[in-house]
């Protein structure tokens, strides 16, 4: 029996369709590692000239983090997560290891995203407040903050850390540092 070429060419499309497909279902999720690379990619480059608005009481505030110091800081901060975040990947794509430790790792980039996220949201609280630019650093349990202001006093301190307290929880321990502006 004699196939026509139009059938035997349609006949390897569908095999090559089904082929590509089941390839697609079985090998692991490379999209969603390659978009957390870009997006990381592109924190990185949006940190270097990071402008803030926010509205409060009918009044918009806007700053734009230019303090070198600061910025060096911020840039650490996001090499030493990167570095982490590299690592965990790592962790996650070994094939050798059991599942529940590939689980763990991915939980531990999960909490370092949602803490560089609630650092973001107290830098840009602090700011609402009328200071010139903050630092937030969480560790654990522990937050260290640096404000740029040239007035630093203790109920200024306190409301900061009423700030974080509201924001993150009442079991953190909160150091509150002022740094006069140059």
């Amino acid at each position: 029996m004699l196939l026509k070429k139009q059938t035997v060419w349609l006949l390897t499309m569908l095999s090559l369709v089904v082929v590509l497909s089941v390839y697609y279902m079985t090998s692991p999720d490379q999209q969603k590692n390659e978009l957390a690379t870009t997006e990381e990619q592109k924190q990185a480059t949006d940190s270097g000239q990071e402008e803030v608005t926010t509205e409060t009481e009918g009044e918009i505030v806007s700053s734009v983090a230019s303090d070198e110091v600061f910025e060096g800081l911020r840039l650490k901060l996001d090499e030493e997560r990167s570095k982490m975040k590299e690592e965990l990947r790592d962790i996650m794509a070994s094939t050798d290891l059991p599942a529940d430790q590939r689980s763990e790792a991915y939980d531990q980039i999960e909490e370092l995203d949602q803490v560089a996220q609630k650092e973001a949201v107290l830098e840009t609280l602090i700011v609402a407040m009328g200071y010139d630019d903050a630092l937030v650093r969480a560790d654990g349990e522990k937050v260290r903050i640096t404000v740029k202001s040239n007035e630093p006093s203790a109920s200024a301190a306190n409301d900061i850390i009423q700030v974080v307290k509201d924001e993150l929880g009442q079991m953190q321990a909160v150091a509150v540092e002022f740094q006069p502006d140059k």
